[in-house]
């Protein structure tokens, strides 16, 4: 019956189920997962709620990161893994990937012969200048142009030049740069720090430096 007929027919519906797009689902998906791995002996860790460990005896340890219903699990015993695996599955429905090669938009590559292992986002970057028209752009090899001085005399005074800047994606782009912080290149944190300053009222030279960043990450 529709929503419309409750109050005339003086009943109310009961929950039985989260369903995905309901506010609950979330928080009620997560309430079940976090019983489960307490219920086997996990524990979240203090820095991320996401994050649960278990240690065996002998230093062995599992670690299994959660990001909405996407799982990354990490340790040296495969057995304990896959009884992990089994364990997880007889309570929810799971799809096994395999060994991981992507996750939240980072690549990974394995050498485990020399035991290295690498983190990349180039499908990810490549998104980005494509998103802002830069993908054949002549790369530059610093995050920063030389001497580079900004100021917020640089900025826009007038109203038709502020209107002129609202129509550049100044923030969406330190949006999509930042995310790149966080995962794999912390060396242009000190860049994205400097124009984020000028994030309220940019100019054109702030606007310039913005690209510039992102004709060091084509490189």
């Amino acid at each position: 019956f529709r929503i419309g007929c409750l109050p005339t027919l003086q009943q109310v519906c009961r929950l039985k189920k989260s369903l995905y797009r309901l506010k609950q689902a979330p928080h009620q998906w997560y309430r079940k997962f976090d019983s489960f791995m307490t219920d086997h002996g996990y524990h979240k860790t203090l820095a991320a709620q996401s994050v649960f460990v278990k240690k065996f005896d002998g230093g062995d340890f599992l670690i299994l990161v959660l990001y909405i219903d996407d799982m990354l699990i990490v340790g040296r015993d495969s057995k304990k893994i896959e009884s992990l695996k089994k364990a997880l599955s007889k309570s929810f429905t799971m799809k096994d990937m395999g060994p991981t090669k992507q996750i939240l938009g980072m690549h990974i590559v394995r050498d485990q012969t020399k035991k290295l292992l690498w983190l990349s986002q180039e499908k990810y970057m490549t998104k980005v200048l494509q998103r802002f028209s830069m993908v054949d752009v002549k790369p530059v090899r610093s995050t920063l142009p030389a001497n580079c001085k900004l100021s917020e005399k640089q900025s826009p005074k007038t109203k038709v030049n502020k209107a002129k800047m609202m129509k550049i994606p100044y923030a969406s782009a330190i949006g999509n740069l930042m995310y790149a912080i966080v995962c794999t290149r912390p060396d242009i944190g000190y860049a994205i720090g400097f124009v984020t300053q000028f994030m309220s009222n940019p100019g054109r030279e702030h606007w310039a430096t913005v690209k510039w960043i992102l004709w060091y990450l084509k490189g």
